[in-house]
């Protein structure tokens, strides 16, 4: 319900952009805030529920959301659009590596079963909460509202349910050390996350792109006003991207990475011809392909780069790439939205994919020519596991590093 929550508001942008008479660069800076604020919350307390606990971590990021619901029901300006997807993100950076540690601190000794969860759940709350918001916009009364008061109910139950349930950490002192973010990229491993980057960037920013002007982009590629349309090609986007990295996780991470660089720069040439000439279908079925290639290569991507690292090493390395991820999620769409004032979406949309697909062309050739890294150690259970991405939240490093956590 957090994903879901934090995705419903992709549909109301242009909502309230015609509402509040704000720019596409403001919509895109209340799309940047969210990501940018949930990043920062993420480095300094994404291991506090380590030391507090996890439930009192958890009722805290659920209570942020419901204030951030209040501010949505509230808002009579482009302020509190501000206000209200910072306290998202504050809630989102919050809860998402308590939620997932918590499961893997609940499942059967020996079991992947949580990472996938953890991934499976915080996909379908995005992919879901777009679509379902659209058509919400679309087909109920109070567009912007009706949303907001279901999930403050949502949440409100939550708040009152989460106490009840058995603590499944444990305290421990030491919380004010936790809050220093650690971001390292360690030697070996520098050169593969530098060939990486450029597939990191691409993927983030398609996100980033579709998170923010998706629904308006879908409104100019079919021509059609109806709000579902906006909703639907981000389920698209995060279902297919989530479904290829589930489906193809066994395979080696070079092959993922090369496949999923493929895929998009096949989706991405096909969404940029149909932006060019506005084709619906040719829309919706690039923005299919491309998603696909988006889940399998940032998940190859990630696997590649963070079994070079040594156990130890590797929660400052998978900071570092989602730290080049969230810049990349959030930096590029504001920039869209600035030149979107200037060049109009249409003439934006177009420059954005053809740089994109340079982008992935670049990733492609790196993998192609560069030399194969050795990695660390043997990670078998990482192939078992979806690497949080574009489309499936935040990580966590306990979902990463399980048997490194502290019992």
């Amino acid at each position: 319900m957090l994903f879901f929550a934090s995705a419903a508001a992709s549909p109301l942008y242009p909502v309230y952009q015609a509402q509040f008479r704000f720019s596409v660069a403001t919509l895109t800076a209340v799309f940047a805030v969210y990501v940018l604020v949930l990043l920062v919350t993420l480095l300094s307390f994404g291991s506090v529920s380590d030391f507090l606990g996890r439930l009192p971590v958890i009722i805290t990021a659920l209570v942020f959301s419901a204030a951030g619901c209040g501010l949505f029901l509230a808002a009579h300006s482009v302020g509190a659009l501000y206000a209200a997807r910072s306290l998202q993100g504050i809630a989102t950076g919050l809860a998402s590596g308590p939620i997932g540690a918590a499961l893997i601190d609940l499942q059967p000794p020996g079991s992947q079963r949580a990472p996938v969860v953890t991934s499976a759940f915080s996909t379908l709350g995005l992919a879901l909460g777009a679509l379902i918001t659209s058509a919400l916009v679309q087909y109920a009364p109070a567009p912007t509202h009706l949303i907001w008061w279901v999930l403050l109910a949502v949440f409100a139950v939550g708040i009152v349910a989460v106490p009840a349930i058995a603590e499944p950490g444990i305290r421990r002192p030491g919380v004010l050390a936790s809050l220093r973010p650690a971001v390292a990229v360690p030697r070996q491993a520098r050169g593969t996350f530098a060939g990486a980057v450029p597939c990191l960037v691409a993927t983030w920013a398609l996100g980033g792109l579709y998170l923010s002007l998706g629904p308006s982009l879908a409104e100019t590629a079919t021509g059609s006003p109806n709000r579902l349309w906006g909703g639907l090609v981000i389920f698209l986007l995060c279902g297919t991207g989530a479904a290829a990295a589930y489906l193809l996780r066994t395979i080696s991470s070079r092959a993922a990475m090369l496949a999923g660089c493929l895929l998009l720069l096949a989706g991405v040439a096909v969404t940029f011809g149909a932006i060019a000439t506005t084709t619906s279908a040719a829309f919706l079925a690039g923005t299919t392909v491309a998603g696909a290639g988006f889940g399998l290569a940032f998940q190859g991507a990630f696997r590649m780069t963070t079994a070079l690292a040594a156990p130890a090493q590797r929660a400052g390395l998978v900071t570092a790439v989602f730290a080049v991820g969230y810049l990349a999620f959030s930096v590029p769409a504001l920039i869209a939205g600035v030149a979107t004032t200037k060049f109009g979406l249409h003439a934006t949309a177009l420059v954005y994919s053809a740089s994109l697909a340079a982008l992935v062309a670049v990733a492609a050739a790196i993998l192609v020519f560069r030399p194969r890294g050795q990695p660390a150690q043997s990670a078998s259970a990482s192939h078992a596991v979806i690497p949080p991405g574009p489309c499936t939240g935040p990580p966590s490093p306990h979902v990463m590093d399980p048997a490194e956590r502290p019992r």
